[in-house]
């Protein structure tokens, strides 16, 4: 390895686009990359929202990809230690694998349920591709899907399961779905859709106890010996089940970055340009905390990866700076293609613009003067792309104009 080597630890989308930026950017030296999985890197949307079809494989690059360009991808490669002093890391079976440049791109995994039966057969999670073939083996088993958890992931996979004509029931402890991530009145229209279309969301639940092997619901042994049979809540309620997905956020997978002193709090802290607090060293992805919108905050989502591998590529290379992209991610369930931007909670007041019952609108999110902070859709991209420039240019809106359908959309400005 030469002093202008680059290894990047982690193959999921952030690792693997920043090798192709840096051959993008010219970068000729020797590129690195070390992942965990068996699989060549793939994209990770699918897992959610096509685990019942065969379309839940699509890779990232195709198979010649990686030797075309000169990069050197270890797959089944686990690093276990980083030696800043040395300029190597060390992977599970002893190899030093020299560096000029490291980028952690480890990711994040799920977060563990803390309940006995959280580890029995039947009861899974979702973050890799394996994952997900293990859930759509489930599924097919028996059909009866229990998820914990109401966030984007867990609603993508029930939209997907219902898809199929099978019951799936979504539990979610607070008052409403995506409570932490969503405004009220979007997660009470994703409510509402679930429920017209046969999911069964509970709200205000919390799960006490995972089943397993008992017999729920009447007498119907749905379980037996190591299997997961149902869920019961604190009210004494028991819903019977065949599988459950665990969806209760993530972690992120920092352990390597505390160990040898990176500076990290609930994530890896890095600036607008991917350094952390060692020199030389660079972190991307989920397993970051990064500047966004004023906070620091980890924003999990591809569009903020690749913004982050952006930056880095761009600073390995000493290429001009890119220009900062407003946050956004997206989500499909059922017919409603969903894309959101910016920051909900930095928003006091809401406009909303189209019909929410008819599956075809926008909510705005202003803060106290009246300018875009953030803004979710559905089925509207003409909607999402306005949002996203009036978060940028910081204007003024007219929020009457802003909710009236017949008005264009151009003309809510009022200043800048």
């Amino acid at each position: 390895m030469t002093t202008d080597s680059i290894v990047i630890i982690g193959g999921g989308h952030a690792g693997a686009n920043l090798v192709a930026l840096l051959r993008q950017e010219g970068f000729t030296g020797d590129v690195v990359l070390l992942g965990d999985e068996s699989h060549q890197p793939y994209h990770r949307p699918p897992l959610s929202k096509k685990f019942m079809s065969s379309g839940v494989r699509q890779d990232l690059r195709p198979d010649d990809f990686y030797d075309e360009m000169k990069i050197d991808l270890r797959l089944d490669t686990v690093v276990t230690e980083i030696a800043p002093e040395r300029r190597e890391v060390i992977t599970e079976s002893g190899e030093r694998i020299g560096y000029g440049s490291l980028v952690i791109a480890t990711g994040s995994r799920p977060r563990a349920l803390p309940l006995p039966g959280a580890d029995a057969d039947g009861a899974l999670t979702l973050r890799t591709l394996d994952d997900a073939r293990a859930l759509q083996t489930a599924v097919e088993r028996g059909g009866r899907l229990v998820i914990i958890g109401g966030g984007y992931i867990g609603l993508e996979v029930a939209a997907e399961v219902r898809k199929h004509g099978l019951p799936v029931t979504v539990l979610e402890r607070e008052d409403r779905v995506l409570a932490r991530v969503a405004g009220r009145e979007f997660s009470e229209a994703l409510t509402a859709h679930h429920r017209q279309l046969g999911t069964q969301i509970l709200t205000g639940v919390d799960v006490t106890r995972i089943l397993v092997g008992d017999v729920v619901g009447g007498g119907d042994h749905v379980g037996g010996g190591d299997r997961v049979s149902g869920v019961e809540l604190a009210d004494g309620q028991q819903i019977p089940c065949d599988a459950i997905l665990i969806g209760i956020g993530a972690i992120p997978n920092d352990e390597l970055a505390v160990a040898c002193g990176i500076a990290c709090d609930g994530g890896i802290i890095v600036d607008d340009d991917g350094r952390t607090s060692l020199p030389d060293v660079y972190a991307i992805g989920d397993v970051t905390r990064r500047p966004v919108g004023g906070d620091t905050m980890r924003f999990e989502s591809i569009p903020s990866a690749l913004e982050q591998a952006k930056h880095v590529a761009a600073q390995l290379c000493r290429s001009d700076k890119p220009g900062a992209e407003v946050p956004w991610f997206w989500s499909d369930q059922f017919d409603l293609k969903l894309k959101i931007a910016g920051l909900v909670h930095h928003g006091v007041t809401t406009v909303v613009r189209g019909d929410p019952g008819a599956g075809k609108f926008g909510i705005f999110h202003l803060d106290r003067a009246n300018r875009v902070v953030a803004v979710e859709t559905a089925n509207a991209p003409a909607l999402f792309m306005a949002g996203k420039r009036f978060i940028a240019s910081g204007a003024e809106m007219d929020p009457a104009r802003l909710g009236d359908a017949d008005a264009d959309i151009r003309s809510c400005a009022v200043s800048v």
